[in-house]
């Protein structure tokens, strides 16, 4: 891999020493990354590529202004400096705020528990897509389309700011995404399956019974009935719940959002309730292993693992250092950037639900008629409304686990949703199979947990009769 980090350290550390005076903060972030992005579409090949990015970006902060300068060739770094100086100058004109953190020099890896994926090559990784697409092919004859994507990616970064921050930091992140579509006269059914690490490539390499589920749900739900829409007491598996609490509620802890807007910000007072007394809800890159892990944040801020619901109350959000410094907050290490193209902004990182203590077969308990919904084939959120679809589910008749159905939407207000949380299971997953957008900022690797969860009054989608 080219490098211009070995020799940058005493490079960007007189830079920094020269321009800094002239602004309030500043920061300057060199990047490398490689990565292989594999792209199957039945028999076609749509995408078959290695790359190699190497570029920068400088940071200014005057008067609250904020300059940003991007570049990819080392040379002209001093133009680019001047040009996020004059940017933050010319905009800047209230009061730079940012939370204080320890001035922190440090290099770290996040490391790996096998095989690096940049050692593996680009015909080995063909090969098991191919593998995986003749699975999703050989389900049934009805699958008529089938997708399998493969992408990897290692990041090396250095950063540096007025405050003394010096950092170096690399990961490796590996991600892959199935799709099975199946046809039976005008029925139409699609099946998804997703996973990824930053842990090994052979994480990847052993995945044949997860794709040949998602061609088999996608055969499977041809002949099924769509749920009847209503409102039902509703069970939900920790895919689901995963997805809920980084869709539904993750985004509305991002300070920012909060921000700016004061409606919002008046809603997510510090001290409400939101939920029942055995909720507990945390994000955070402190835990090891995960697809959102890392030791220091784009800004230099040391992860942090963050309860955002204690006890069904509301006690935390997620912080940049300016968010966290406007609204008086500690910071708490959320600011991401997905490349060397964009600010940092405030992101979550590994959320999840706590495990609660009812057995999982205790959640049926009791529903006269209901959904258990699993997995997840779809989704979107508008601010506080959320709505998703399952990717697999089953009606509920009086406690037990009844007929298949399909078309299942769930849909609802995330607050009242919260609120109407009955019960907690004692299971737990962890799904790495995220990729966050925000901000124009696609893909940005988190993890999901939580357990499976009893919610009453769900409004659920589906044929109307």
């Amino acid at each position: 891999m080219p490098t211009i980090i070995a020799d940058a350290q005493n490079l960007l550390s007189d830079l920094i020493t020269r321009y800094s005076s002239r602004v309030d903060y500043l920061m300057i972030r060199l990047e490398e990354a490689e990565g292989t992005d594999i792209l199957l579409r039945g028999d076609k090949v749509e995408t078959l590529s290695e790359g190699i990015s190497i570029g920068g970006q400088v940071r200014a902060c005057y008067k609250g202004g904020w300059g940003l300068s991007c570049f990819n060739q080392l040379a002209t770094i001093q133009d680019r400096i001047e040009e996020a100086i004059a940017a933050a100058r010319m905009v800047g004109d209230e009061e730079t705020i940012l939370a204080p953190i320890d001035p922190v020099q440090a290099i770290c890896r996040l490391p790996l528990t096998g095989t690096d994926p940049r050692q593996v090559s680009l015909a080995q990784k063909k090969q098991l897509c191919d593998r995986y697409t003749e699975l999703l092919k050989n389900v049934d004859h009805r699958v008529t389309t089938t997708s399998v994507r493969y992408g990897d990616s290692a990041q090396k970064i250095i950063l540096a700011t007025s405050e003394g921050t010096l950092i170096q930091q690399s990961w490796v992140d590996m991600e892959m995404r199935f799709a099975a579509t199946a046809r039976n006269g005008e029925t139409v059914q699609t099946g998804r399956e997703t996973t990824g690490s930053r842990k090994a490539y052979e994480d990847l390499t052993n995945l044949d019974a997860q794709v040949e589920k998602a061609a088999q749900r996608a055969v499977a739900a041809l002949s099924l009935p769509s749920v009847k829409g209503n409102t039902y007491t509703v069970v939900i598996d920790p895919i689901l719940t995963g997805l809920f609490v980084h869709e539904a509620f993750g985004h509305l802890s991002e300070a920012d959002m909060a921000y700016e807007n004061p409606d919002l910000l008046e809603v997510m007072t510090i001290g409400r309730r939101f939920g029942p007394e055995e909720l507990q809800i945390f994000d955070g890159a402190a835990p090891e292993g995960h697809r959102g892990s890392y030791f220091y944040d784009d800004e230099g801020t040391p992860a942090t693992t963050t309860q955002l619901i204690q006890d069904g109350v509301l006690v935390g959000r997620l912080h940049s250092r300016e968010t966290a410094g406007k609204l008086e907050e500690t910071p708490t290490g959320n600011a991401r950037c997905l490349n060397y193209h964009f600010n940092p902004i405030v992101r979550m990182t590994n959320t999840w639900i706590e495990r609660g203590k009812t057995p999982v077969a205790d959640l049926f308990t009791g529903i006269k008629e209901g959904v258990y919904a699993r997995n997840w084939l779809g989704g979107m959120t508008n601010g506080e409304m959320f709505t998703f679809s399952a990717g697999e589910a089953w009606m509920i008749r009086n406690g037990e686990i009844a007929e298949p159905v399909k078309d299942v939407t769930l849909s609802g207000n995330v607050f009242q949703t919260l609120a109407d949380i009955e019960a907690i299971g004692d299971d737990f997953y962890w799904d790495e199979s995220g990729g966050c957008g925000k901000g124009g900022q696609n893909g940005l690797p988190v993890g999901c947990g939580g357990p499976s969860l009893r919610i009453r009054d769900v409004v659920v989608g589906g044929e109307t009769y």
